[in-house]
């Protein structure tokens, strides 16, 4: 049925193709679903980590980071690569097929969240940077 419908047709069939790279059983591509303030700093984005070995990157900038893919809606077999300090960087809770199918629904399809076994609220990061958890005052 998706096959004989031009727009969903282009769009399902990359989807398909990007989804089969990465969950196939030898891909490690995203370890985890991530929180990351982008395109500025008070907007959150989904993003995937690719990589935290960064090599030169990380030696130049004197600082741990993570590479980050974050994809764009509806398809996100297209984003942009971005380098975030470790420190900026909010890990999700999120399975990587559960945050695919919130950004190919453009937000719509939001998966339930469950707490840690510890039960500890999120991470928030207000504007001072400084990472707290919700609840939690200077």
């Amino acid at each position: 049925l998706m096959d004989r419908i031009p727009v969903v047709r282009s769009i399902y069939s990359a989807v398909r193709n990007f989804t089969e790279i990465v969950f196939s059983d030898s891909s490690k591509a995203f370890k985890n679903v991530l929180m990351v303030q982008y395109p500025r700093t008070g907007i959150y984005s989904l993003a995937f980590q690719t990589s935290e070995d960064l090599g030169e990157v990380q030696g130049r900038t004197g600082e741990e980071v993570v590479g980050c893919f974050v994809p764009t809606t509806p398809n996100p077999t297209s984003g942009f690569i971005i380098i975030v300090p470790k420190k900026d960087v909010v890990v999700l809770d999120m399975e990587v097929d559960e945050a695919l199918r919130m950004i190919i629904s453009l937000g719509v399809v939001v998966p339930t969240w469950r707490p840690g076994q510890t039960g500890e609220l999120p991470l928030v990061v207000p504007d001072n940077g400084k990472a707290a958890r919700k609840g939690e005052t200077d």
